[in-house]
């Protein structure tokens, strides 16, 4: 099966096995079905970008390793989603590199919340990261002005002028909402 001639607008059932062979762009694998991921806005894709660059850039200046991905495919224990934003340690790209679909869920990632994205299927999908062994899981709202970092243990909400810091990984790493999502209105 050729994943990337598929219409997405008609749910079509696709094997786990076929869509690891050819992983088509912008599109998750959810209950054995492909799932195009919602178009984000240009504030969303704004705030991706700086914080890519944030996280990459800490990460480097601190001699920490890894990398930072946008839309990188990867596997929880349910399904393959693409998390707008992940952060890969060094020992975890020393153990598997980079295969076209990571074969397990990242340890740090963000969501950047789009105004057209369901409330039930960002907190599900925050869940099901976290169950599936991710360390920590930013939910950036950029219209709202909020940040929610979720890990195992807490639940932070930070708006406006807050200072956001990592929990687990990228350890002193740390900005302002205001920062992160600009001055833009």
């Amino acid at each position: 099966m050729v994943l990337s001639t598929v219409t997405l607008n008609q749910p079509q059932a696709v094997s786990i096995d076929d869509y690891l062979l050819n992983p088509p762009d912008h599109v998750e694998w959810v209950d054995g079905q492909l799932v195009e991921k919602n178009d984000m806005t240009l504030k969303t894709s704004r705030v991706q970008a700086t914080l890519g660059r944030l996280w990459g850039n800490y990460k480097d200046t601190h001699n920490l390793g890894g990398e930072v991905y946008t839309e990188p495919p990867c596997r929880t224990n349910k399904q393959i989603h693409r998390p707008d934003l992940a952060y890969l340690t060094p020992e975890l790209l020393a153990q598997f590199g980079e295969p076209g679909v990571f074969p397990q869920v990242f340890p740090l990632i963000a969501e950047m919340i789009s105004p057209t994205d369901y409330t039930e299927d960002v907190f599900s999908k925050a869940n099901e990261y976290l169950e599936s062994g991710c360390q920590e899981v930013w939910l950036v709202l950029p219209e709202s002005r909020w940040v929610a970092v979720l890990t195992q243990q807490k639940r932070l909400l930070f708006t406006n002028n807050d200072r956001i810091s990592t929990q687990m990984l990228l350890p002193g790493f740390s900005v302002t909402v205001a920062e992160l999502l600009g001055q833009h209105k």
